[in-house]
């Protein structure tokens, strides 16, 4: 009936695997819990607990092959046709979640994605970049959703049949550098697969401390320009490589690299409060993106 994948690294993935455990034996359906980690250094002791749970299993890689790689893996090893991934740093919102998904395994939908929330409760100071990010950008209602319905879609909460998975996989090749999710859009978006969004989201619990966000957000940005220079997706399927194509219609990069430079360390230092704009975190990334060429 249903497999449900979680990719894991350096995470504590007990109280995921517990929760949704209890859900599918309380529904009293067939399913398997695969929880595959990516040769992590941290939490492989408390783990193995996942072990003891029926139809569950726990697996440590041997060496890190990365996010796009671990999700075509587990997929590979399920036994199921209906494949629910969910990233390991979360945790279903309400009690039925599960219960939500099954009633949309045998609709004509293909893939059928949740959505996610960050808790109401304010994070420290130091984690309040990704926190506010996290809840303007990423936790948007259905309908909000369904206004760009795959370039809304995130890979940390979503259901699909093995059989269109098989056909429209991660991509391995590209660099493990994020936007793994956005090149997976896109081409499901070029196949004509449908997205169906509902309101069955999970909570995000893993929110990194600000200065490690914007580090990564440097490395997203990275990942997008591979993307786009190799052609792997439109300019225009994302609203950041968009406007840089729009500055260098008007041979406008170089200035606002120079200006990025200059002003780098003011934006980080407001970026790194305790009252991030997010106006300015958009400027900031299409700075570096410009200062890449």
């Amino acid at each position: 009936m249903l497999s449900i994948l979680i990719p894991v690294y350096n995470y504590d993935v007990f109280a995921l695997v517990e929760a949704l455990h209890k859900q599918c034996l309380e529904l009293k359906i067939e399913f398997e819990i695969l929880c595959l980690d990516d040769a992590s250094t941290q939490f492989i002791v408390e783990n193995q607990k996942i072990k003891e749970f029926i139809n569950t299993s726990f697996l440590v890689l041997e060496d890190n092959i990365g996010r796009s790689a671990i999700r075509n893996l587990l997929a590979q090893k399920a036994q199921y046709e209906n494949l629910l991934f969910l990233d390991a740093d979360t945790i279903p919102v309400d009690p039925d979640f599960i219960t939500t998904y099954v009633s949309e395994i045998n609709t004509v939908k293909k893939i059928v994605y949740g959505g996610i929330l960050y808790q109401t409760a304010e994070p420290k100071k130091e984690a309040i970049l990704r926190w506010i990010y996290g809840k303007k950008r990423e936790a948007l209602s259905v309908e909000q959703r369904n206004q760009n319905p795959f370039i809304s879609f995130l890979t940390l909460n979503f259901l699909i049949k093995k059989s269109v998975f098989s056909t429209v996989k991660l991509n391995e090749s590209i660099p493990n550098l994020r936007h793994e999710d956005t090149l997976f859009s896109y081409e499901l978006m070029q196949n004509q697969i449908e997205i169906a969004h509902i309101k069955n989201p999970v909570y995000h619990l893993g929110i990194e401390d600000s200065k490690t966000f914007l580090r990564k957000s440097e490395e997203a940005v990275v990942g997008l320009k591979n993307l786009v220079d190799s052609q792997l997706i439109s300019s225009e399927y994302v609203k950041l490589s968009y406007y840089f194509e729009l500055l260098k219609k008007y041979y406008l990069t170089s200035l606002f690299a120079l200006g990025f430079k200059i002003f780098k360390p003011l934006f980080r230092k407001q970026l790194l409060s305790k009252n991030p704009s997010m106006l300015l975190f958009d400027l900031y990334r299409l700075g570096y993106y410009c200062g890449l060429n």
